[in-house]
């Protein structure tokens, strides 16, 4: 039976994250402390990514050097991809096909780009809060979670780490609580020196045919006669720009809408064919596509399908 020690004793843990937490910050204290360290903190380990119902192990290496981030990802298994990040660089290597892809990222974080940023704002369409304090990775975490109001947008849980705010585990989930998308560290070393050496690729390139994609061409802010008139709720224009896409000449002009938190990017550019409309999701992104007159709209972002659909059909002039 449970006796009376042992309800004393669940009650105490139970309650302990909360004194935890009043002692250390409040949530957003623990968000804008996670946004710094991710972009300054050397670390090392292995992360196990589950996205779709699949799994799978990298090994990470992560160093800033003079203020730019460096980075290798090894992939555990199948054909031994690895990307090295050089700041906005990457370097794809496929060493079963002896080939090396170059793009650019625009310095989006490999492991950690649905992470809120440092200047996220929940407004009314979030509840932040502390749950509770957990172990991950041998290291305690606090865990946050970030719950929707409605179905427009996922929820984030995070376990942070509780001496340096590290995201030692991050999970992407709908509105039913069902994971989207968990990266987790099985192991991790953090703020220790790690040699220039480390971030080099593990294969001899010498043979290896290289590819360059062709790089996005500058974007211009401009103003726009586009508008969404169906926006859900909290959405709002944060800018506005054209730009030229890879293997393109006609300009696009590109338009990004947020909540704060959730991003959608609606990309409109002239087309000459039929009327079509297109679901798709890549990852953790939905994409929706339809044609409006001449002209191609495409909204894409780490949203449910309903949020870019509704966003590019409701676009007009």
């Amino acid at each position: 039976m449970f006796g009376t020690t042992g309800f004393l004793a669940v009650a105490a843990l139970a309650c302990a994250p909360l004194v935890l937490a009043g002692d250390k910050a409040g949530p957003n204290d623990w968000l804008r402390e996670m946004a710094e360290v991710v972009g300054t903190l050397d670390y090392e380990g292995t992360v196990i990514r589950h996205q779709k119902g699949s799994s799978e192990a990298l090994k990470v290496i992560h160093k800033i050097v003079d203020g730019v981030v460096n980075e290798k990802l090894i992939f555990q298994e199948g054909n031994g991809l690895e990307i090295i990040r050089f700041g906005n660089e990457v370097h794809c290597i496929l060493p079963d096909s002896k080939k090396v892809l170059i793009e650019q990222w625009n310095n989006q974080s490999t492991l950690f780009y649905s992470l809120p940023s440092d200047d996220a704002r929940f407004g009314a369409q979030y509840n932040v809060r502390i749950i509770r304090e957990e172990r991950v990775a041998g290291r305690p975490a606090v865990l946050l979670a970030i719950r929707p109001h409605d179905d427009y947008r996922f929820g984030h849980r995070l376990w942070l780490d509780e001496e340096t705010a590290f995201p030692l585990r991050t999970e992407l989930v709908d509105n039913d609580g069902e994971l989207i998308e968990q990266i987790k560290f099985a192991d991790i070393n953090l703020g220790q020196h790690i040699p220039a050496s480390a971030l080099g690729p593990s294969f001899d390139l010498e043979n290896y045919a290289w590819y360059a994609q062709p790089a996005k061409r500058e974007s211009v802010a401009i103003e726009t006669d586009w508008v969404a008139d169906d926006l859900p709720p909290g959405f709002n224009v944060v800018s506005t720009m054209t730009e030229r896409l890879p293997g393109t000449e006609v300009p696009t002009t590109h338009i990004v809408y947020s909540d704060g938190l959730a991003t959608v990017s609606v990309f409109i550019s002239k087309t000459g064919n039929k009327a079509i409309a297109r679901r798709s999701s890549v990852g953790s992104s939905s994409a929706y596509s339809i044609e409006n007159g001449s002209f191609q709209i495409t909204a894409i972002g780490t949203v449910p399908a309903e949020t870019v659909r509704r966003i590019a059909s409701s676009m007009h002039r």
